[in-house]
């Protein structure tokens, strides 16, 4: 860190505080003319953006999987925090990820797996629109396993 005034670079940290999260206040003293100053450091986020089927790229927003996932779960018995948990693993698995751009498929197939086991009725819900069921055939084809893990539970 340069020194605002005499521009010497080697400075050292008297103290640091954190007023909010994500957020660093440090006060300085410059190793050559002693005199003290304040710096802000703040986490640099990239900007995480999500493909979409056509190609287009938009700004990921975790509101839209919570909007699709409260959809699927209208007038279902899952939680408030159920949901929350599951778009909290989504999010972290895709920051985990490191990747600047995100395939919305991606994204999609993690919700996918994970509402499986939250509620069946929510994950045909978002299976139907997520996969664009045409027919009755489509529907039968994906709970197809379903209904044979659900049989030999029962046996």
């Amino acid at each position: 860190m340069n020194c605002p005034y005499c521009r010497h670079d080697e400075t050292k940290v008297v103290d640091s505080r954190q007023p909010e999260p994500l957020v660093i206040r440090r006060r300085r003293e410059c190793l050559k003319c002693g005199r003290r100053f304040s710096t802000l450091e703040t986490v640099e986020q990239t900007a995480l953006k999500v493909v979409k089927k056509d190609g287009t790229r938009v700004p990921y927003d975790r509101e839209k999987i919570r909007s699709g996932l409260e959809k699927a779960c209208w007038k279902r018995p899952v939680s408030e925090e159920q949901i929350d948990r599951v778009v909290a693993a989504v999010e972290a698995d895709i920051l985990d990820s490191n990747e600047r751009e995100v395939p919305s498929r991606y994204i999609g197939e993690k919700i996918f797996k994970m509402l499986r086991d939250v509620d069946q009725v929510a994950f045909v819900r978002f299976a139907s629109v997520y996969r664009e069921f045409q027919d009755v055939q489509d529907f039968v084809e994906e709970l197809g396993p379903m209904l044979v893990k659900n049989s030999a539970k029962k046996k």
